[in-house]
């Protein structure tokens, strides 16, 4: 019934097992692979006929995590998966970038992957697997796919790197490295590292390459016994159509990239692929080209034109050589009501940045396979299409606005200080304004500048910049500071931030077949003389952070107190602590390590609510004098409040240092009174003392003091 290949490999401690033929069979390629405990599945389907009118290549990835693959049952109330999480779409995007550029150029038919992560067995990462599950079912398929590819992580720990680090181990890593690419070169890096400097990183890319060649071994093995034939697909030969288009508009062409503004070059260009529309394409002849194949040789003829004038004059569209990063201007304190903020301007792309202090109640519930999770740190990028000077759908949070803002937070995260340091939630959203050119970098530098702003004690300001590529055979530049057409007609888009020290995050997508440890090197190093550059001028604005929040902002005060006591606290059904908050103002956040955070931007309210806490968490001491309320009077005394809810007794013979015939002739009920504890009899009723303290100011009198009353 079946016809199960298998391939089986020793992978970085782990046995690594790719299998087809058994599950899914009516897909173009299927593979089940597993990684010790973690297995996930991988399907490809792509139509037999692309769609009419397609100027791209229609691909989509969906990495998918069911609940059941760690023995869980989802939330909420239907008790299903439902919209996918931020690691999901992470994860889709992680599979999508590698795999796009190896597609044969022209193909336009629909292809869908979807990976569903079916077991996890808590120490193997899926999204590793998913990359190598998706490379194999592609490989197998028979669509137009020049891989295979690999892909592994790489962590540093104790100074050595580690393939596949199990998912506890990366908790003592410096390094969080994804790295992709074929046997010959790489293709796309993804990391998060604690200011590494650039020739670690570069090994780190390398050691992960090395890694994963034997998966691509397995995966070329398992397609000698099991994958599909190839589909028949030739790339058309449009060579005759681009010649014409270089004819009619080449010169305009080269002319409209001469405007280095970018709404004025954008509106010439546009001009002038109507122009060859117009000339080429007509609707009531079919021998015609179709306006969407007009429209790809356009691009071609664009993408010579800028590139050979790149690559021959080491000129670039804007007139810049290739290291020169566009004028900056940095900003804070813009808006006033905002705990921080800042406005980070490079060139046409700019970024208003504002960062929000909270407290404990705004940490967000993270709900992953591995466990329920708080998140103190989040960063929020949004895209509207006025940014491009377009009118588009706003309120939708695409994959491309949670990438951007992962990378930003990635970046950010290794400088921020410990939480049992600065224990707020910190909210950082970025607006970007306006776009040519990386707006995920500015808002790297925004973010770090707009959390100084606000008064988060960084452990160095953090910059981004993005570098592109032009390689035309062994010929190539590398480009800093890239513009929006750069990334479009380039071949590289790499994507560097740190600080003065090293790096803390590295993207890298290519466009061509991948890049060598050689170009990687160049565009590490003139990545880190433009970081540089950019932390100079953010530095003018703000080089380090205030030295206090703003006054808008709240105000935190942490302290412990014993776990026992935690539960007088709360209260029954948390009626002490709503008591607290309701009549202190102040929020109350209680740990089960006994921490608590008072947080409140009116200080008297964070030190009426931390005394009434400690009153109720705190054992009176003996020999103390306290200030309290006499609650009751008796023959025989006064009872006094004098310790949040502990009442004690003042003796008749203790009200005054002279016979007392009445206790209401001394003190009557709601008086303010200042009583010694003086100690506790063998019942443990706690005893006080009135005679020995100074009612006018609640100093002890001295036993000098007492002789001389007695003898009065």
């Amino acid at each position: 019934m079946f016809d199960i290949q298998r391939e089986e490999i020793e992978w970085g401690g782990q046995q690594l097992v790719l299998e087809t033929g058994k599950i899914a069979r009516q897909a173009d390629g299927a593979v089940l692979a597993s990684l010790g405990g973690t297995t996930v599945l991988a399907t490809v389907v792509s139509a037999k006929q692309p769609k009419p009118g397609l100027d791209f290549f229609p691909l989509t990835v969906n990495y998918q995590e069911k609940a059941y693959a760690a023995g869980k049952i989802p939330g909420g109330y239907f008790k299903r998966e439902g919209r996918p999480s931020e690691k999901e779409t992470l994860v889709s995007r992680l599979i999508d970038r590698p795999i796009r550029p190896l597609f044969v150029e022209g193909y336009k038919c629909e292809t869908q992957v979807i990976v569903t992560v079916m077991s996890h067995d808590m120490e193997n990462d899926p999204d590793v697997l998913a990359m190598v599950a998706t490379s194999a079912a592609l490989t197998l398929s028979g669509v137009p796919f020049m891989g295979p590819i690999g892909g592994a992580r790489v962590g540093l720990i104790n100074d050595e790197f580690v393939l596949n680090p199990a998912v506890d181990q990366m908790e003592e890593s410096k390094l969080d490295l994804m790295v992709a690419g074929t046997s010959d070169a790489v293709l796309m890096v993804e990391s998060e590292a604690q200011n590494l400097p650039e020739q670690t990183m570069l090994d780190a890319v390398m050691f992960g390459h090395k890694g994963f060649q034997p998966v691509i071994g397995a995966i070329i093995r398992l397609a000698e016994k099991a994958a599909k034939e190839p589909r028949e697909f030739v790339t058309p030969d449009n060579s005759e159509l681009k010649a014409k288009v270089t004819e009619i508009v080449g010169s305009e062409l080269a002319d409209a990239y001469k405007i280095t503004s970018k709404t004025e070059r954008r509106d010439a260009i546009d001009a002038v692929k109507a122009k060859v529309v117009e000339a080429l394409c007509d609707a009531e002849n079919e021998e015609a080209p179709a306006t969407s194949v007009v429209g790809d040789v356009f691009k071609k003829v664009e993408a010579g034109i800028v590139r050979g004038q790149i690559i021959e004059t080491s000129t670039r569209i804007d007139g810049r050589d290739l290291s020169t990063v566009r004028q900056i201007k940095s900003e804070v304190g813009t808006l006033p009501r905002t705990h921080g903020s800042a406005l980070f301007t490079r060139g046409e792309t700019q970024a208003m940045v504002v960062a929000t202090l909270g407290t404990g109640d705004d940490e967000q519930f993270v709900d992953a396979l591995e466990g329920t999770y708080k998140e103190t740190f989040l960063l929020h990028y949004n895209f509207p299409p006025y940014s491009v000077g377009e009118a588009g759908r706003v309120g939708f949070t695409g994959r491309r606005e949670i990438g951007h803002g992962k990378l930003a937070w990635r970046a950010v995260r290794p400088v921020l200080p410990a939480h049992h340091d600065f224990p707020y939630t910190l909210r950082v959203v970025s607006e970007v304004t306006e776009s040519n050119g990386s707006s995920s970098m500015a808002t790297v530098c925004g973010t770090s500048l707009s959390l100084m702003d606000a008064g988060v004690p960084l452990k160095s300001p953090v910059a981004g910049i993005a570098m592109g590529l032009i390689k035309e055979g062994d010929k190539y530049a590398v480009l800093s500071d890239i513009l929006g057409d750069e990334d479009h007609l380039g071949d590289m888009d790499f994507k560097v931030a740190g600080t003065s020290e090293g790096i803390t995050s590295l993207q890298m997508d290519i466009k061509i077949d991948g890049i060598t440890e050689e170009i990687m090197k160049v565009a590490l190093e003139q990545a880190k003389g433009g970081r540089l550059h950019i932390l100079e001028e953010m530095g003018n604005a703000l080089s380090e952070a205030r030295p206090e929040v703003g006054e808008h902002a709240p105000r935190i005060e942490t302290f412990k107190i014993p776990t026992d006591k935690i539960r007088e606290v709360i209260g029954s059904g948390g009626k002490v602590i709503r008591e607290i908050t309701e009549k202190t103002g102040a929020k109350v956040d209680i740990s089960d390590d006994g921490t608590i955070k008072v947080a409140s931007s009116d200080g008297a309210a964070i030190t009426a609510a931390v005394n009434w806490i400690k009153s109720i968490a705190a054992e009176p001491e003996v020999g103390e004098i306290y200030k309290g309320k006499v609650v009751k009077t008796v023959d025989f005394g006064a009872f006094v409040n004098f310790f949040g809810a502990r009442d004690g007794l003042v003796h008749i013979s203790q009200l005054t240092p002279q016979r007392t015939n009445k206790v209401t002739d001394v003190v009557k009920e709601g008086d303010s009174v200042f009583v010694k504890l003086l100690g506790f009899d063998e019942r443990g009723k706690v005893r006080l003392s009135m005679k020995v303290v100074d009612q006018e100011t609640g100093e002890e009198i001295k036993r000098e003091e007492k002789k001389e009353a007695n003898a009065d």
